[in-house]
């Protein structure tokens, strides 16, 4: 029997949209504040050790649907479990300091990732090392490229061990070299019995690593399969 990593119930993402300041008349005339559906009653379930590839036209609800996954958006509606520990890297600035060194962010990055301060020790060195920082390590992070701070991040995810692995668009920042340790890194031994979410326009990333598909648009899915499901995507990109 397959082992649950995460499933979401009817989820729904619901924003108001608040246009300039109405007088009361306008108020009265216009109504309440438009209302955007960003999700709408999403059912999905996915499971240990899946690769799992999220595609989808800018603005149909991927990054709301990983935001909520990872715990940085709650739903308006419905019940989301998920089994295992999550690490995200959504967000590139999540979880550093711009004023504090490379080094110093090593430890406030891996204690918010729930790493107790003698693995982060033990884990040190190999964090550097996997980074490729070893001459910007004490350099405070604000003087880090894009591309740095992605590989000292996902170095610190992929030695923090989590059950599942969130990556999106940012994924793609980094210099040829870091994207193709990366991709090993995932194909290889690391990836055995761990959830991997990828969500990206680079259609070929998702070849090379996930096995199942999932396409969205408006708030919803509308595709679910295999690596077939890339052809589907590619039909209806052009309809």
């Amino acid at each position: 029997m397959k082992s649950v990593a995460i499933r979401l119930s009817g989820i729904t993402k619901e924003y108001h949209i608040h246009h300039e300041k109405p007088t009361l008349v306008e108020k009265f005339i216009k109504g309440p504040d438009e209302r955007f559906i960003a999700l709408n009653a999403v059912d999905l379930t996915i499971y240990t050790n899946e690769r799992v590839g999220l595609i989808g036209p800018n603005g149909c609800g991927k990054t709301t649907l990983l935001k909520i996954i990872t715990g940085i958006a709650n739903p308006t509606a419905g019940i989301l479990k998920t089994h295992g520990k999550i690490i995200s890297l959504i967000d590139l600035e999540a979880g550093f300091h711009s004023d504090l060194t490379g080094e110093q962010n090593i430890f406030l990055n891996g204690m918010l990732l729930r790493m107790k301060q003698w693995e982060i020790q033990k884990k040190f060195k190999k964090i550097i090392e996997y980074a490729d920082l070893k001459q910007f390590i004490d350099a405070p992070l604000f003087t880090y490229s894009s591309g740095m701070k992605l590989r000292l991040g996902f170095s610190i995810a992929v030695h923090a061990n989590p059950q599942i692995l969130i990556l999106d668009e940012g994924f793609g920042v980094g210099d040829e070299n870091f994207r193709r340790k990366a991709k090993k890194t995932l194909r290889g031994s690391y990836g055995d019995n761990k959830t991997i979410i990828i969500c990206t326009h680079n259609l070929e990333l998702i070849k090379q690593q996930c096995q199942r598909i999932i396409i969205m648009d408006k708030g919803s899915i509308v595709h679910d399969g295999g690596i077939n499901t890339l052809k589907v995507y590619e039909k209806y990109t052009r309809s």
